[in-house]
């Protein structure tokens, strides 16, 4: 994409509403814009990023076996009032009445709508275990929506239901999303941490939050350092196998939410040296809860012995885009974000120092059509604007890699390769550089 085409409206200056680093950041990098309290639209280089974080979800999703739907925003009051949850959720929840005086509610999430769904079409024991997900967008009416998409009214989230026979399979159920979330927020380039956590206005009586360590975050944690170290289960992961262990290494280290938290076993459990107190940021919740849906609401099936039995439920959320925000908050510097390459909306940022220089240009649209023949998402800052201007937006969104070409350079047959993260830099001739990023 060259820059000149592409919609980037970076700004000089910070908003005075943003309050925490990645707000600040994702206002002025151009990646979101506010339409209303706690509401935004994605801009292109928001988007983007917003995609990526999206797929990796579905992928670790689909490799644990979960199968994808999508189901409406709008849904049916009536189903709520099965659940019993209709007048007791509060006033988040955003009603609404439609001109046939029918009463509506936009999703804050989707346990009524997706059990309705099961009922409808499975009976037997013979169709679970089944678990079912999608991403779509979320609104719940926050008092005080603040710090940008860390906590807005919309959000858009994936959230995903298990339904099973009994107890022993639902908490196998519970292990293939504990494991796949440790794989898609480790792809992430994120280090989040399961935690003991109260199970709230969803239910039930297990429940683990997953927190990304930041200290703008929202939530006090207690945990034992050497979680930081776990290693995370590998791609060819058996999610039909016995996932137990891999649960209960993590469990048996102590970490909770300060909602949870018991000094007393903190200082029994984890020797001084390894005890932290930091802030977490909440990027994941999952959920057992049992019949607390499927009861009400009359989902059975037909077991073994013949007898209707209501399943075995949980769910399991991934605020995706909140993730914007914690991958901000965990990876920036004081120029701007630092995209871990996974989820970055460019992978190379080619930047032309003398825009109308023949030489220069010939350099760069070369450059830029072989790394994308090559299969790289390449943005190619093509602007007539000064070096120190372009340096400064490749900076701030965050492109991992900066290839920079300018007169100079080309004159003793190098251009200079940046890495984002580190820093570091290196001059490469036009092959070299081609020969590094087709790795």
């Amino acid at each position: 994409m060259r820059l000149s085409r592409f919609f980037l409206p970076v700004l000089k200056e910070t908003p005075s509403e943003a309050q925490i680093v990645s707000h600040r950041l994702m206002l002025r990098g151009g990646l979101i814009k506010q339409e209303a309290a706690g509401i935004y639209a994605w801009l292109p280089l928001g988007f983007k990023v917003l995609q990526k974080v999206e797929q990796i979800v579905r992928e670790e999703m689909d490799r644990a076996g979960a199968v994808e739907i999508l189901m409406p925003t709008l849904q049916s009051s009536d189903l709520w009032r099965e659940s019993g949850r209709y007048d007791a959720y509060g006033p988040e929840m955003l009603r609404i009445t439609d001109r046939h005086e029918r009463e509506l509610l936009y999703g804050p999430t989707n346990e009524e709508m997706v059990t309705d769904i099961f009922r409808a079409y499975v009976k037997s024991y013979k169709a679970l275990p089944l678990n079912l997900y999608h991403t779509q967008w979320k609104f719940r009416d926050e008092v005080r929506p603040r710090f940008g998409v860390m906590r807005g009214r919309e959000f858009l989230m994936k959230d995903a239901y298990s339904f099973d026979i009994d107890k022993a399979a639902a908490r196998r159920a519970y292990n293939r999303m504990y494991v796949a979330y440790l794989r898609a927020f480790a792809r992430m380039g994120l280090t989040a941490i399961p935690m003991r956590a109260d199970t709230g206005p969803i239910g039930g009586d297990l429940s683990h939050e997953f927190h990304v360590l930041a200290e703008t975050g929202e939530s006090q944690v207690f945990l034992d350092k050497n979680l930081l170290d776990m290693p995370i289960p590998p791609a060819d992961t058996d999610f039909d196998g016995d996932l137990e262990p891999i649960v209960q290494a993590r469990s048996a280290m102590y970490a909770a939410t300060s909602d949870v938290h018991d000094q007393a076993r903190f200082e029994a459990e984890v020797p001084e040296e390894r005890r932290m107190s930091t802030r977490g940021i909440e990027v994941g919740q999952i959920f057992y809860f049992g019949t607390k849906y499927s009861a009400p609401m009359k989902a059975n099936v037909t077991g073994p012995d013949g007898k209707d039995v209501p399943v075995e439920m949980g769910s399991y959320g991934i605020g995706v885009s909140r993730l914007l925000g914690a991958i901000i908050e965990a990876s920036h510097d004081d120029k701007g974000i630092i995209w871990p390459e996974p989820v970055a909306p460019f992978d190379i940022a080619v930047i032309n120092l003398k825009k109308g220089d023949a030489k220069t240009d010939a350099a760069c649209e070369e450059l830029y059509a072989k790394l994308k023949a090559q299969g790289k998402d390449v943005l190619y800052d093509d602007r007539d604007e000064r070096p120190g201007a372009k340096f400064a937006t490749a900076e701030l969104v965050g492109i991992p890699w900066q290839v920079v070409v300018g007169p100079r350079g080309l004159e003793k047959g190098v251009i200079e390769v940046k890495e984002r993260a580190s820093g570091k830099t290196e001059e490469l001739s036009a092959e070299a550089v081609l020969n590094r990023f087709a790795k």
